[in-house]
């Protein structure tokens, strides 16, 4: 259900805004997205598992908080990561 290091490290590359970082919304949003739809394939083998359909909701409670602050602040760049994660809003 969590990721593996490498893929962790390959979306930091694919998303970071400049070189070393980790930290910014477009990084953290893709890092969400990934354990989101990961643990959505869980719930197709494993339907009735309320205690990981929790963690799911909190973790797409955090990135809409992280989707919010970034359409409040950059509209441009918003718009790009939902483009480029394939987002619905």
């Amino acid at each position: 259900m969590s990721i593996t290091a490498e893929r962790k490290q390959a979306l930091i590359k694919e998303y970071a805004t400049k070189a070393g970082d980790t930290g910014s919304a477009e990084v953290q949003v893709a890092i969400l997205t990934e354990r989101i739809v990961n643990l959505t394939g869980h719930f197709k083998d494993h339907a009735k598992d309320n205690h990981s359909r929790r963690g799911l909701l909190k973790l797409v409670s955090q990135r809409r908080g992280l989707l919010d602050y970034l359409k409040k602040t950059e509209e441009s760049r918003y718009k790009s990561l939902i483009e480029r994660l394939g987002i619905r809003r």
